[in-house]
């Protein structure tokens, strides 16, 4: 931390980053914990085994949907009533949910809840990444952003030898666990000071229409949202389904969810890590959120032309993939940096929340190319193509953002 801070600024910064990196953790152990546990759970509850897949993508876009719909509620709370308002009211509810899910007895049970958890995992990233870029000074957020990402991704390798050492309802109950315990280490968090000057004068704050009242506040904002696209289409599609695409690329064992979503994570936590750090080397967001989509084009070439050839190849690709695409923490510090204090949380809640709630499109689209007679390969390469073309038309229409000053506020 530079001199400008005081001691207790910098140990409430520090405090800032630990707490919203653990809630990351407690996030994103629950988010992927479905992927890895779909199989063995939806058989308990007496899936038919050729039904597994498409029961499967239901659930999974039950729990994206609420994502989706989280992410606006959350986002305006955060700039109504605060930052440190969403990070406890989400993790309550997605950790009551998650110990309610190691208690279905039926689908139709598990799918409300999917819904219930992620409405409440969609407040928890955009608001820790919030308060510690208002907190941080302008040249170092990057640092900060990215140790939150680096850090809670690892969720997902934890939930991996979870998921593999336990049953799939033990699994979730430690999810929920965690959940609570995280809030004791909550006490002592204080609210960003940025946004109590912002409270404190300008009434109209969480303003979500204002996203839309401006045709180039509106543009800025998809532009956002089709950077960060590519991301869940990797995670939401190549290795949540990475079985049934091992199958299809010719590989004679299905590959191990659980396990290619660990190694996917193991790439994220890394890419998340090194992006912060290339972002500042650069003074840069544009150029390095450029470098890691060109990076993924070529991951996702490699997972689908070399994936079919060993089993080792394509967990290989699946954690290629997750180092391509280990800029979230970058482009969601890009949403934060790039609108004013007063709507600062709805965009840096809602944006990687749509994103998230673009898996039930891309899947859908999937699985219809998947109907007209296109291979399953094909058929993800397609989504795939269309997505990361989306992404670099995003990247070229945004301003650069490193080192901006974010003390300003919106107008209508």
């Amino acid at each position: 931390m530079p001199g400008r801070l005081t001691q207790d600024q910098k140990r409430q910064a520090l405090l800032i980053i630990v707490v919203a990196a653990l809630g990351y953790f407690v996030d994103i152990y629950d988010l992927l914990l479905f992927s890895m546990v779909r199989k063995p759970s939806l058989l308990d509850l007496g899936v038919a085994a050729d039904q597994v897949l498409d029961q499967g993508v239901w659930l999974f876009n039950w729990q994206m949907g609420g994502m989706l719909i989280g992410g606006i509620l959350w986002g305006i709370l955060g700039d109504k009533k605060g930052r440190l308002s969403v990070l406890f009211g989400s993790i309550v509810l997605y950790s009551l949910a998650n110990l309610a899910n190691g208690m279905v007895t039926t689908v139709a049970q598990y799918a409300a809840l999917r819904f219930l958890a992620g409405v409440g995992l969609a407040g928890e990233l955009g608001a820790g990444i919030t308060l510690v870029a208002e907190v941080m000074p302008k040249e170092l957020r990057g640092y900060g952003t990215s140790l939150v990402a680096a850090v809670g991704i690892l969720g997902a390798v934890v939930g991996y030898f979870v998921a593999h050492s336990t049953g799939w309802r033990t699994a979730y109950f430690i999810g929920g666990g965690l959940g609570f315990v995280l809030l004791l280490l909550r006490v002592g968090v204080v609210e960003s000071g940025m946004f109590k000057r912002v409270a404190s004068t300008h009434p109209n704050r969480g303003d979500f229409f204002m996203l839309f009242s401006s045709w180039k506040r509106f543009l800025k904002y998809l532009r956002i949202i089709a950077i960060g696209v590519p991301l869940w289409y990797l995670v939401g599609l190549l290795i949540t389904l990475s079985p049934e695409f091992g199958k299809a690329l010719g590989l004679a064992d299905a590959p191990d969810a659980g396990k290619a979503v660990a190694l996917c994570y193991s790439g994220l936590a890394i890419g998340d890590l090194a992006s912060g750090l290339i972002s500042q080397a650069l003074r840069s967001r544009r150029r390095a959120v450029g470098g890691f989509i060109a990076f993924q084009v070529l991951a996702t070439a490699f997972y689908f032309l070399a994936g079919g050839s060993s089993l080792q190849l394509f967990y290989l690709a699946c954690f290629l993939l997750g180092l391509s695409g280990g800029y979230w923490a970058l482009f969601v510090t890009i949403g934060a940096e790039q609108f004013g204090t007063n709507i600062r949380a709805t965009v840096t809640t809602t944006v990687p929340n749509f994103v998230r709630g673009a898996v039930p499109l891309m899947t859908t689209a999937f699985l219809w190319l998947k109907g007209q007679g296109l291979a399953v390969p094909s058929a993800g390469l397609a989504v795939g193509a269309a997505v990361l073309a989306l992404a670099l038309w995003g990247l070229a229409g945004l301003d650069e953002t490193f080192a901006k000053d974010l003390d300003y506020v919106e107008h209508t």
